[in-house]
Formats: structure tokens, C-alpha cells, sequence
């Protein structure tokens, strides 16, 4: 590489994008595309980003395999902050990999932080956390110890470790620090304000209170039996029963644990259950099925004794029932959640992430937009949703890939 591309890529890993481009701008060589491509990107500017960076790709060709990876793993981070988990994983593992074969630590480990944090986002947390084992933060530089740190905090609070969670951000701040990019900073501080966000409420005897991410760690590991309607589980201790495929025999959990230690009556069960507004022996023979079933399920926490009235539950070990839900419930409030990072997602991306078929979502999409709870921009296989009040693309991790090593 000639002097003004290394000053240029010198000035991108410190996040002086104009600066950057001011030394690329007229040139249409490959390493110069590809600087521009990575200095667009992190301006915001992903769809310009996207054919920089492509063009690139193919003018280094398959001489220059190590120039070529680090372009697929600029495609790779733009592609996972617009949200497209369409994009081939295993094109991003396969330039690791070319990247690894030839020595260049900085930037296969930059890849590993990519899919890593690929599959944290839908929820892949032990292959998150065997992609972090083959990498030594130690040696790395700020920035990249900044990425490592983010996705280790990101699986201990999915994880309801937030010990671990808080010593991880309070390293990833040092290494921001240390990098000197705000964008970085910034964005640790918006990780950490999960960490002082409500995260659920409790229910428990009929008041309700909002509790923070430690607090519901704490209820978790008490002992208590939790009927948790944020991930559709019913747990105490150790022991938890998982109902996310048995939507009725969750409600009937949830309105057996509102009343505890009163009874429910088998109306009020079958209205729950089943929103019917008058039981009739059909519905209460299906009541009883219904019962019967959530019994077995829980017969290692809990038992459903039947009452003159109705039933009531009676834990077998815990001496308190409590509720956990979601701060605000409202429908499609899972695919709320997700755009609630700020973040342009597709539709088939929000599918993968949630579990659910692309078409339930995309009607989700439309009910919640008819609303004004969404927004979407672009057309077809482009189009993007978002919420209208969170603006804007974090790119604050992209690095430039043609950095020279030490």
C-alpha cells in the first residue's frame, strides 16, 4: 500500500472519517474503494457503503484473498447494523478464516466480534460465547477490545448475570476512553443504560412495581415460584417449565398466579383461556383437560387443587407466587422490543430473530405501521422498519480493513 492509503486508513481506525476521505476521495483503485466504503458506512451512508465495497471485492480478486476478506467483513458489519441476517453467515466465517490462515489477527478478530454479535442478536448465546474463547482481548486494540467486551456484557445480560454484565461494560469504557472515538464511548453508554432501564414488572398479591435488570435476577434466584410472561416459563429456582408452545395453558398459569393465594373461577378461567364470554359445558370440560395438563407440567413446582369455585395454585416448595411481564404490554410487543434497538430491520431478519414465519411477522408490521408505531423505508427485499423516534445507523464499530499490522 502506497503512503496516502495507509494515512488514510491510519485516520479511519481513529474516526477521522473526512479526513479519511479527503485522501481517497478521487482515487478508484481498490484499496481506495474500499476505505471509501468503510468511511461511508460508518457516516451512515450503508447502500453507498454496500457498492464501494463490492466493487472493491472484485478488484482485488482472487490474488489478493486477504484484501478481499477484509471487504466481506465491512459487508458483514454493514449488513449486521442494517439488520440483514440474510446476509451468508458462512462468508463472513469463511474470510475469517482466509484472515486467520494469513496472520492478520486485528481484523480476524474483528470478524469473530461480528459473528459473534451476529448470534447474540438472535439469541445464539453459547455459539457467541465459543466464538469469543478464540480470541485474547489482551493484545487487541481499544477499539477491538471495546467490540470484545460489548458482547460479552450483551450474553451476561441476556444471561440475568449482570455482575459480569457491569464489569464488562466498566472495561469496555477504559478501552473507549482509551480509543479516543466518542462514537464508541457513546455507544457503551447506550449498552449501560440497560442496566438502569426497568426491565420487567413484578406482579405479586394484586400491587405491581417495575423493577431493574438486577432486581429481576435477584426474584429469579430467590426461590420464589415466578410465572415469567416475558419468556413464557414458569420457574422456581433451578427447576423451570418452559409453555412458549402451550399459549393457553400459559394463561391459565398466569391467572392461577394473579390471585394466588385466592382461588379462580372456572368463568374467569375460561374467559382467560379460551375469551369466551359464557362457559358452557363444552368449555368447561375443556377447562378441565386444560387443567389437567398444565398439573402435569408443573407437578415438580407446583399443584392445581381444585376449589367449589374454581382452582387454585399451591406451590409445592416456594411460599410466594409472583408475576414477571414485560414493562409495557401491548400486542406485538416482541417485535417492538427488537426495534426498540434503534436499528433498521427487514422483515425476514425479524422472523429469524423472533422465531415466527417471515408472513406473521410481515403482518405485524403492517397492523403496528396502520398504528404510527413503525415505520418502514425502501421497497421489496430492501424495505427496512424502524421506530419512528429512534433515528439513525450506529456503525461505531466498523474498523478500516486495509489497517497495516504492527
Amino acid at each position: 500500500m502506497d503512503s496516502m492509503i495507509i494515512a488514510a486508513a491510519r485516520l479511519l481506525a481513529t474516526g477521522d472519517l473526512l479526513g479519511a476521505l479527503k485522501r481517497v476521495a478521487l482515487r478508484n483503485d481498490a484499496p481506495a474503494l474500499a476505505l471509501r466504503g468503510i468511511a461511508m458506512a460508518q457516516l451512515g451512508d450503508l447502500a453507498r457503503a454496500k457498492v464501494l465495497l463490492k466493487t472493491a471485492a472484485r478488484a482485488f480478486g482472487p490474488r489478493e484473498p486477504v484484501a478481499r476478506a477484509r471487504c466481506l467483513v465491512a459487508e458483514a458489519e454493514i449488513a449486521l447494523v442494517s439488520r440483514d441476517l440474510t446476509w451468508p453467515a458462512k462468508t463472513l466465517s469463511s474470510a475469517r478464516e482466509v484472515l486467520e490462515a494469513h496472520d492478520d489477527r486485528l481484523n480476524a478478530a474483528h470478524a469473530r466480534h461480528l459473528e459473534a454479535r451476529r448470534s447474540l442478536l438472535i439469541g445464539h448465546l453459547d455459539e457467541a460465547e465459543r466464538l469469543l474463547a478464540g480470541v485474547d482481548p489482551t493484545p487487541l486494540p481499544p477499539p477491538l477490545r471495546t467490540a470484545n467486551e460489548l458482547v460479552v456484557a450483551g450474553i451476561a445480560i441476556r444471561r440475568l448475570q449482570t455482575g459480569v454484565a457491569r464489569a464488562a461494560l466498566l472495561r469496555a469504557e477504559n478501552a473507549a476512553r482509551e480509543a479516543g472515538i466518542p462514537a464508541l464511548r457513546a455507544e457503551v453508554e447506550g449498552v449501560s443504560e440497560v442496566l438502569k432501564a426497568p426491565a420487567a414488572r413484578l406482579t405479586s398479591r394484586g400491587e405491581e412495581r417495575l423493577l431493574l435488570l438486577q432486581e429481576v435476577e435477584t426474584v429469579l434466584s430467590s426461590g420464589t415460584l415466578v410465572v415469567d410472561a416475558c419468556r413464557y416459563v414458569v420457574r422456581e429456582g433451578d427447576a423451570s417449565v418452559s409453555l412458549t408452545t402451550r399459549p393457553v395453558l400459559f394463561a391459565l398459569a398466569r391467572a392461577l398466579a394473579e390471585s394466588w393465594p385466592a382461588d379462580v373461577s372456572r368463568n374467569v378461567l375460561v374467559a382467560r383461556a379460551f375469551r369466551a364470554k359464557d362457559a358452557d359445558e363444552s368449555h368447561r370440560a375443556r377447562l378441565r383437560v386444560e387443567i389437567g395438563r398444565l398439573r402435569g407440567e408443573l407437578h415438580r413446582i407446583a399443584d392445581i387443587k381444585a376449589t367449589k369455585d374454581g382452582f387454585v395454585l399451591a406451590p409445592r416448595r416456594a411460599d410466594q407466587v409472583v408475576i414477571l411481564a414485560p414493562p409495557v404490554e401491548e400486542q406485538h410487543g416482541e417485535i417492538l422490543a427488537f426495534l426498540a434497538d434503534g436499528e433498521a430491520w427487514s422483515s425476514s431478519a425479524l422472523a429469524i430473530a423472533i422465531g415466527a414465519s417471515a408472513r406473521t411477522v410481515q403482518r405485524a408490521l403492517d397492523a403496528l405501521a396502520e398504528t404510527g408505531k413503525v415505520q418502514f423505508f425502501g421497497r421489496g427485499p430492501a424495505r427496512r422498519w424502524t421506530i419512528p423516534s429512534l433515528p439513525g445507523f450506529p456503525s461505531t464499530l466498523l474498523l478500516p480493513g486495509p489497517l497495516p499490522n504492527d
